[in-house]
């Protein structure tokens, strides 16, 4: 077993780890965070979606260890400490951008990475970087109105499927 340190959602977290604990394993089971799904066990789905050093990260392809020190984000950690929820998230409730709920953890924290990284992405661009989250509800429409008005964007330009 060795120690692994880092910060999740702002605070330190700590814990033993075997070597080959997966980060997401460390969030759920240890921490209890279990807002971070582990839907395919493949790297597939993303599910999983967390944010390392800024980053999204499936953490179910990264070890515990290998986040030693890091700065982690969970779904935990988006809403505001009074529970007012962020802007995506908001936008996800606002325009249906989920069903079952079992993916949007993972779309929630890799929709925040996009806007981020480009702040009034096109549908297109929205689409190509989901491209490693699987919703298997939804179709993907509302996923992508929901994000394009997190960004300030009209959505009533979106096609339907």
């Amino acid at each position: 077993m060795t120690q692994v340190s880092m910060t999740v959602n702002g605070k330190p977290a700590s814990g033993e780890v075997e070597g080959r604990t997966l980060l997401v394993s460390f969030l759920r089971d240890q921490l209890g965070m279990t807002g971070t799904h582990v839907g395919c066990d493949t790297s597939q789905c993303g599910a999983c979606v967390v944010h390392v050093d800024g980053k999204p990260v499936k953490s179910c392809t990264m070890l515990a260890l290998e986040a030693d020190g890091a700065e982690v984000a969970t779904i935990e950690g988006q809403a505001a400490p009074d529970g007012t929820l962020s802007a995506v998230q908001q936008a996800f409730q606002d325009h249906h951008g989920l069903q079952c709920g079992f993916c949007t953890p993972g779309m929630v924290m890799s929709a925040t990475a996009l806007l981020k990284e480009n702040p009034k992405p096109t549908e297109e661009e929205i689409r190509g970087y989901l491209e490693g989250n699987i919703c298997r509800c939804t179709g993907y429409h509302n996923i992508v109105k929901a994000i394009m008005a997190a960004s300030g964007q009209d959505v009533t330009a979106i096609a339907a499927e």
